[in-house]
């Protein structure tokens, strides 16, 4: 069998990653496995790992060879055509709080809607982290075929037997020193800003936030790849930029806090029970303007909704009273969306696929 991978155009990451891995465990024999790469990003890929650049006619001439396709998003290459018995596996990369494809409360020109709509039509199966997420993700792409409700296979790693090890070593080469609170600050892009080439819009100071919060807090900032062009803030003692991290697993495990807005990192970092806050600066603008929530982000969400920084202050100074006054809401949130994140969902999707 020859399977082709894509992760975020060109990355070895995310759900895709975790398969991968979880397949090459399996020790299969006489399979071959090639990645779409973008050269940007070749370092994270491991050593001997076959890859071909994306967006080149060797790419197009990989997907159209292969028996299986697994990606977790749009795969848009105008040549490319599904060979006949290739199977297309499409994991996506979130639950979405913000409303995604014709969902959203803004769309882009019709003609790439219509080049969505047919990378759509290709995909056989479609990876669903919750039966909630399945309803909004089969009305937002339209879909009626089959999903495998799973649990999202980048989340196994949460509950792996070695979680403790590993969040010793990420910690450990970030420069996280022993018994500091780690904040991991992973804002989503707007689709307003994303292509400009100015400061990451962040909507806080993270020089002030640093300094209040004291020498015992270290913040990691995880931008969206979108804008991982943008000018951001210096690292120092107490800022580690892991932008570039390839696996935003770790992160979550090296972290003891999340702060976010309306990122999908919500929903996979509450898999760890540990503390969430919504960090909604500009709340209004990107819920009713740019995007529109699939939740009310207020009473279902699964933290309190801070709207300036000197809040997002006081909730970090008091993690303990914010994850008391949260606790309810917090539970409600995991057993809806993350039910099915017990650390096996690799496992379920491989053998839905008959990858024995």
């Amino acid at each position: 069998m020859r399977v082709v991978w894509n992760a975020f155009n060109g990355r070895y990451a995310d759900n895709p990653r975790a398969l991968h891995e979880a397949l090459l465990a399996r020790g299969r024999t006489g399979d071959e496995h090639l990645w779409l790469a973008d050269a940007r990003h070749a370092a994270a890929f491991p050593p001997g790992t076959a890859t071909v650049p994306i967006g080149t006619p060797e790419a197009v001439a990989a997907l159209e060879s292969a028996d299986l396709l697994v990606s977790n998003t749009h795969v848009q290459l105008d040549e490319w055509r599904k060979p006949p018995g290739a199977r297309y596996l499409q994991t996506w990369h979130g639950t979405p709080l913000k409303r995604i494809h014709r969902d959203a409360a803004s769309l882009p020109a019709e003609d790439v809607m219509a080049a969505l709509d047919e990378d759509i039509a290709r995909w056989d199966h479609l990876v669903s982290p919750s039966p909630a997420a399945t309803q909004l993700l089969l009305a937002a792409f339209g879909r009626t075929g089959a999903v495998l409700e799973t649990g999202y296979p980048r989340n196994d790693v949460l509950n792996a037997g070695d979680r403790d090890e590993r969040r010793a070593r990420v910690r450990a080469a970030l420069g996280v020193p022993e018994g500091a609170t780690a904040v991991l600050y992973a804002p989503t892009y707007r689709d307003d800003e994303a292509a400009a080439a100015t400061d990451a819009p962040l909507g806080l100071d993270v020089a002030a936030l640093t300094e209040r919060l004291g020498p015992d807090v270290v913040v990691l900032l995880r931008l969206h790849h979108y804008v991982a062009h943008h000018r951001r803030p210096a690292t120092g003692e107490r800022v580690r930029d892991a932008s570039g991290h390839p696996n935003i697993s770790d992160l979550y495990l090296a972290a003891d806090v999340l702060v976010t807005d309306y990122s999908s990192s919500m929903f996979d970092f509450a898999v760890t029970g540990k503390p969430v806050l919504l960090y909604a600066y500009d709340l209004e603008h990107y819920r009713d303007r740019l995007r529109g929530f699939t939740i009310d982000l207020e009473t279902e969400g699964p933290g309190p909704v801070l709207r300036d920084q000197d809040s997002l202050t006081a909730a970090l100074r008091d993690l303990p009273g914010v994850a008391a006054a949260s606790e309810e809401q917090y539970a409600r949130f995991r057993e809806r969306w993350c039910a099915l994140e017990d650390g096996r969902a690799s496992e379920r999707v491989l053998d839905a696929l008959g990858l024995a």
